[in-house]
């Protein structure tokens, strides 16, 4: 199956164009797309991939899109134009949340924890159960840097995977025995691996029902909730 993967979550995005069974996975491009140009680029940068190895838009499997957490600008531009994209073609859908996909790249299966700096002094936290390549979510939760440390100085915290050093430090600083592993993020190329999984799992979702998966309420729901 010919997949491709975007992940618009972070400060800068990317698409992946890669092929695949329920054996082998294989990469067959990347290209990177700067922040605040995701809905300008997305499109012409897949043409240009498409074009690059002769491929035709028909000839696109499905989609691995990721859901976030992230950068709420960034998801919403990024799912709104691959829902085009979707629907036009009648192709598939998977959406990968970027914790799952971190998940997955524990050496060791059984309980695995995710962290990701949040800002505002928050970590966006996962705990899933890996078995087989495939993380299965227990939970996905905001926690304030605090209840994170408490989370540690209690034992409730497995090996953890992220990608931010400042949690590290923060884990170090808790005094706690966690095992850390410090991984690089890999955007759109891990998309595009999980979501082939989900999608040869028929574990889709409808051009309607796909919705980013905030976990943090936006300002707009913080400040103006309850203001006439």
């Amino acid at each position: 199956m010919l997949v491709l993967g975007i992940d618009t979550s972070g400060k800068s995005g990317g698409i992946t164009l890669a092929e695949g069974d329920s054996e082998t996975f294989r990469v067959v491009d990347s290209a990177a797309i700067a922040g605040g140009t995701f809905s300008a680029q997305l499109v012409p940068t897949l043409a240009a991939l498409l074009e690059k190895h002769g491929f035709a838009a028909k000839d696109i499997g499905g989609f691995a899109v990721a859901s976030g957490p992230g950068s709420f600008t960034g998801l919403r531009v990024g799912l709104s134009a691959l829902k085009g994209l979707a629907e036009v073609l009648g192709k598939p859908i998977a959406a990968v949340s970027v914790l799952e996909a971190l998940a997955t790249l524990s050496p060791e299966s059984g309980s695995v924890t995710v962290a990701l700096d949040a800002g505002r002094k928050e970590v966006f936290w996962g705990l899933y159960q890996l078995s087989g390549g495939t993380a299965t979510r227990v939970a996905e939760e905001l926690l304030a840097q605090s209840e994170f440390v408490q989370q540690l100085r209690d034992g409730n915290v497995r090996p953890i995977i992220t990608t931010d050093v400042s949690l590290g430090e923060l884990v170090a600083s808790a005094g706690a025995n966690a095992r850390l592993r410090l991984v690089e993020r890999r955007g759109s190329e891990l998309i595009a691996r999980v979501g082939l999984r989900k999608l040869l799992a028929g574990e889709t979702v409808s051009v309607d029902a796909l919705d980013a998966n905030y976990i943090r309420r936006s300002d707009a729901e913080i400040f103006f909730k309850g203001k006439p």
